[in-house]
């Protein structure tokens, strides 16, 4: 997963060197209204886990990884100083959409959340309609369903949604096999089809490519297991990529960066934008979006900051015995590779 073969840190020295915050957002995102995290700091600067809380340890097991490797490990030569971002619209009313948006001066592209639960397809017109109208005709749209939708759904909504002029549409169904399908069926209308948990939440993340199911990836530093490990996949891939977050603080979002700056050939706008989203964040100077873009930057901790959005203390202990469990994991993957390796 991680692409040295450097010591671990010590679990008693993450465990030290660790704070749990908990940041409220602005706009409710993910059927979550606060964002937690454990901020871990490294010799190379601060570093984040944050799998989201549903994850198992198995899954989280990635995101420690990129952790450890951003922390504890020389990012790679960057080959630009800033990252072209979107704007990320939640699955809010119409009547949302331009406060929401006005978090992202200079944004070209609006990523749509739609598929969302509990919604109906009107509701995903209605919310596309008014981010067009707002953008204006020169702008890019795409769309991201997290895997909502059925093959059928699927087909009837990128019809239903195409007047809007899409960039593409991320992960519109769960599986490979429909990932496929789907792209089969609206290949003639020349809209492309993105995969993102089809590429981050399973065992082999070049299935995708593999098996044509899919015209872009979207990849993420944390949940490939780092830096080194994303940029593997998106060679051997080789396909376009987009690189986005994972809700995750400034911290998150420079690993984020970093990996965009690295990647030779970045066609697209990247998903990098959603520290927008959180009411305040670890570091004076968040990575916000300024003329539509972040710099390639690793933020300072503002000390005074994290102590303000800590962690009531059951989170706390939550998050240790949960960082505690995938440290064991991750040490039983490292001492395995390394066995390997002398064979």
């Amino acid at each position: 997963m991680a692409s040295t073969h450097r010591p671990l840190p010590t679990l008693t020295e993450l465990l030290e060197q660790a704070s749990v915050v908990s940041i409220p957002l602005n706009t409710r995102f993910r059927g979550v209204d606060a964002r937690e995290a454990v901020i871990l700091r490294g010799p190379e600067g601060a570093t984040e886990f944050s799998p989201f809380v549903e994850y198992d340890d198995v899954e989280s097991l990635a995101w420690l990884a990129g952790a450890v490797d951003f922390g504890w490990v020389p990012t790679p030569a960057p080959l630009r100083d800033r990252i072209a971002v979107n704007a990320t619209l939640p699955a809010v009313s119409p009547a949302e959409v331009e406060r929401v948006l006005a978090r992202y001066p200079g944004c070209r592209t609006i990523k749509v959340k739609v598929a969302e639960r509990g919604q109906t397809l009107d509701d995903d017109l209605a919310r596309v309609r008014e981010a067009r109208a707002i953008l204006g005709s020169e702008g890019r749209i795409r769309l991201d369903a997290n895997g909502g939708w059925n093959v059928g759904e699927a087909e009837k909504a990128i019809h239903a949604l195409a007047e809007f002029d899409l960039e593409y549409v991320e992960q519109p169904c769960p599986t490979v096999d429909d990932l496929w399908e789907i792209r089969q069926r609206v290949k003639y209308m020349g809209i492309p089809i993105a995969a993102d948990e089809s590429v981050r939440k399973v065992d082999d993340p070049l299935e995708v490519a593999r098996r044509a199911a899919a015209d872009v990836l979207v990849i993420k530093a944390q949940p490939l297991g780092g830096i080194h490990s994303a940029l593997d996949i998106a060679e051997r891939a080789g396909l376009p990529v987009v690189v986005s977050s994972a809700l995750d603080t400034s911290i998150g979002i420079a690993m984020g960066a970093h990996l965009a700056a690295s990647i030779p050939n970045l066609e697209y706008d990247c998903g990098l934008a959603t520290a927008a989203l959180l009411t305040v964040d670890v570091t004076a100077e968040p990575l916000i979006p300024v003329g539509g873009s972040i710099p390639v930057v690793r933020p300072l901790l503002d000390e005074s900051l994290v102590q303000r959005v800590l962690a009531a203390p059951d989170r706390d202990a939550w998050w240790r015995d949960r960082l505690t469990r995938v440290y064991g994991l991750l040490l039983e993957l490292s001492e395995s590779n390394g066995r390997h390796a002398g064979d």
